[in-house]
């Protein structure tokens, strides 16, 4: 792969596109388009770069769209490939990171949950996971929602016994916990089960997992009837158990065609320039969830080409089944098709059933992806009509298409934290909330005035930071919404007009009399406090807004609390490192008994010195 970079020009549009055409190379690779300001204006690909970059120069354009983007284009950047094919998955790459105005963009692609089954440890853990897959172990995903992944866990834990705790909790117990109570655990880290018959329960969790589920369950027949046979009635109860919590799930999310054991199912539907791509996930012959996305398009744009987009972006970060059933032909089927092949490095199939189940599962997620557009354009209507009036209520030039919502939370200020929310145009983005840890010590216990005085700093000063660098996807909010009255909103306006940021608007929100909803004061700079209209949708929504902060506030608080609460005092001890707290731990059974030892009895622990000893010692001793 190589990278030509092209220079900038004065040139007109049409003549400096004409002048990079002659000097382009006739192989295959990835164009970048860039306007005046820098930002990316549109990516493609072409088995020849030469040839489509000329189709531009000569005025070949299908719609005034791409007349606009060209007339736009300053600058262009070209990377050759060694073939079209690693130019689709590098364009597609490309699409993804810079979000270019001009392409089909693929919107709120958060990452999904997988279920592991580590193999790196003599008791493999069977655990929720997200992200690379850098730890050793088979990875079966992925699930839709965290409500698909906990219930396929709750499974394996039922039906095959399989430990969820940490290692560090399976090496210091002494006893079975909890879950071997409620027969959810076969207790492997107090030796109630060997490690040669645990082994075959993870062996029969992965055959259940790769869809295996109907060879696993005549298995535990034959056990049942065996115990049962052997008059060992308890055992026989055991498993018995264990066949009902399987044939639960498997009946529950079983699919009528056996052929897609392992597929991915999609259904795009657009209408008025906007789309909807509804994907759901089979595997193990069981539907792990589904999720709607709505790719960022133009009208202009055609189904097939739409797919295709969404198809190269959406899979540039997943694992790609070896099928993948859709109600639309992409275009360049065949080129995606080896495209993916030689990304998973085994054979992948894009396919349109015409007839039978599996035309079935692309009718259903069809009629999802229907009605999914059609809730979120009523939404969306509904939702500019409220922007309308939060524009009116607070006298704004332009409705607001970023509002950030701020609340502090703490207790007696401890693990004191800020939240930041942001709502626009298309409801919450929950990927841009921010939580802030209130760092500065000298701040008084519960000094709201000074939390919010740090976040604002924090925040903004980030921003303008990033705006002086030229990074890219700056956003500055049209709207700060407050938790709080003039005192806060001084603190926020003093904080902005010294970083050079004082044209954003920003509103207070007190609570009203004994915090009353709908008795909200408004608190705006030049303007005397007041109240909007009971039944405004406008107050509606800046109550919703000021909910969602709280609760999000909130929730960052409790996390932190909650971690500050598990912390081991050992952690605060110098020279005392994860495997000398882990040699204390199972010498001790807990912190509590460590705090209890003699220097002496703490001398006798692997690692431990004298010296250490004497400074465990004292550091209980102390505390």
């Amino acid at each position: 792969m190589t990278d030509v970079t092209i220079p900038s020009s004065n040139l007109q549009a049409a003549d400096l596109i004409r002048d990079e055409a002659r000097r382009a190379p006739d192989k295959p690779g990835v164009y970048r388009m860039y306007g005046e300001d820098g930002t990316c204006l549109y990516v493609g690909k072409a088995k020849s770069i030469k040839k489509r970059i000329l189709q531009y120069a000569q005025g070949r354009f299908h719609t005034q769209r791409i007349g606009l983007m060209v007339s736009l284009t300053r600058s262009m950047e070209l990377v050759v490939t060694a073939s079209e094919t690693e130019a689709l998955l590098l364009e597609s790459n490309f699409i993804k990171k810079l979000k270019p105005r001009f392409n089909v963009v693929l919107r709120d692609d958060k990452s999904f949950a997988e279920l592991m089954i580590r193999k790196d440890h003599r008791a493999p853990q069977v655990r929720k996971h997200r992200g690379a897959h850098t730890t050793p172990g088979d990875y079966f995903g992925p699930f839709a929602s965290t409500w698909a992944v906990n219930r396929t866990l709750n499974t394996l834990q039922k039906a095959f016994l399989l430990r969820s705790c940490s290692d560090s909790v399976y090496e210091t117990r002494t006893r079975p916990c909890m879950l071997h109570q409620i027969k959810r655990c076969s207790a492997p880290c107090t030796g109630l089960i060997s490690l040669e018959d645990y082994g075959d329960l993870v062996d029969e969790a992965s055959q259940f997992l790769k869809g295996k589920s109907r060879a696993v369950i005549a298995r535990l027949s034959t056990d049942m009837t065996t115990a049962a046979e052997a008059m060992d009635f308890e055992q026989a109860a055991r498993v018995r158990d264990r066949i009902r919590a399987l044939s639960a799930i498997a009946m529950e999310n079983s699919v009528s065609a056996d052929s897609v054991a392992e597929a991915d199912v999609l259904a795009l539907f657009s209408e008025g320039g906007q789309a909807c791509v509804q994907v759901f996930f089979y595997r193990a012959g069981q539907n792990w969830g589904g999720r709607a996305y709505f790719p960022r398009v133009d009208k202009a744009d055609i189904d097939p080409e739409i797919l295709a987009a969404f198809l190269g972006q959406f899979y540039e970060d997943k694992p790609i089944p070896r099928l993948i059933l859709s109600n639309v032909r992409p275009h360049e089927l065949e080129l995606l098709e080896e495209a993916f092949s030689m990304k998973a490095e085994r054979k992948v199939e894009i396919a349109r059933p015409l007839r039978g189940d599996k035309l079935s599962l692309v009718d259903h997620a069809h009629t999802n992806a229907r009605e999914a557009l059609g809730r979120k354009m009523a939404e969306g209507s509904a939702q500019g009509k409220i922007l309308d009036e939060v524009c009116e209520a607070f006298g704004l030039e332009t409705r607001p298409e970023r509002i950030e919502v701020y609340d502090n939370a703490h207790i007696q200020g401890t693990n004191a934290v800020g939240g930041m929310i942001v709502a626009g145009p298309e409801g919450f983005q929950k990927s841009q909330y921010r939580k802030f840890n209130i760092r500065d010590t000298e701040l008084s216990p519960g000094d709201d005035y000074g939390m919010m005085r740090e976040v604002m700093r924090r925040r903004f000063s980030r921003l303008v930071k990033d705006e002086e660098e030229g990074a890219e996807e700056v956003v500055r909010p049209d709207l700060l919404l407050i938790d709080g009255g003039a005192g806060q909103l001084a603190e926020v306006l003093a904080v902005l007009a010294d970083l050079g940021l004082d044209d954003i608007a920003v509103v207070g929100v007190a609570k009203g009399p004994d915090r009353d909803a709908g008795l909200e004061r408004m608190f705006m700079p030049g303007k005397p406090p007041f109240m909007l209209p009971l039944k405004s949708p406008a107050l509606y929504y800046i109550q919703r807004l000021r909910d969602e902060a709280h609760r999000f506030a909130n929730g960052a608080h409790r996390t932190r609390r909650s971690m500050d609460i598990k912390k081991n005092p050992l952690d605060e001890i110098e020279g005392v490192g994860p495997g000398r707290k882990k040699a204390l731990l199972h010498a001790f059974g807990s912190a509590k008994g460590v705090s209890r030892a003699a220097v002496v009895d703490l001398m006798k622990v692997d690692g431990i010195n004298q010296p250490l000893a004497e400074r465990i010692h004292a550091f209980f001793r102390k505390s």
